[in-house]
């Protein structure tokens, strides 16, 4: 599944608002410039954040942008389903009213999709990757990596101390 560069310009947008004091609004120009994006595109990607009630604004020399809520209370599907509609692996899913997956393919009309399985557990692992970072972690990340600390180390968590170690010289004469 690909996303979207407005998924990865917002998400972009929310960790650079994430790392600033809300007391401050942020301008968009400024956000453009720390990261390198295109401010006309920006300006379309941070109306979208603002009518999910994920950003607010404020206009004049003081004005600019920061964070609807906490960083904490802010799950990157909450983002990407504001910037990119129904998350679905493939093209034929869509959702019915009941807002269950089911397959449109023509070729499985009357008939279950053999694939279904499969591209239902693709989508609700996106779907609960999202749901469970939230914009505070990416935050911290973002942080810890001006710090350069191994992006695998802080991925595998507790795990990575024994993973990542160098493994302890064996004493032949003890095996």
């Amino acid at each position: 599944m690909i996303f979207s560069s407005k998924a990865e310009y917002g998400v972009r947008l929310m960790v650079e608002l994430g790392r600033q004091r809300p007391e401050h609004p942020t301008s968009l120009k400024a956000i453009a410039d720390a990261e390198g994006l295109p401010l006309a595109y920006l300006e379309q990607v941070v109306a979208r954040l603002r009518k999910a009630d994920l950003v607010m604004s404020a206009r004049g020399a003081h004005g600019g942008y920061w964070l609807a809520r906490d960083p904490e209370k802010i799950s990157m599907y909450d983002v990407v389903s504001a910037l990119e509609g129904a998350i679905a692996p493939m093209d034929c899913f869509v959702h019915d009213p009941a807002d269950r997956v089911v397959c449109s393919h023509p070729a499985d009309a009357g008939r279950s999709c053999a694939t279904k399985l499969l591209w239902t557990r693709v989508q609700g692992g996106i779907i609960r990757s999202l749901q469970t970072t939230t914009l505070a972690e990416l935050v911290e990340f973002s942080r810890r990596g001006e710090e350069r600390i191994e992006p695998l180390a802080i991925a595998l968590g507790p795990l990575s101390e024994s993973l990542l170690s160098e493994p302890e010289p064996r004493d032949p004469l003890k095996a």
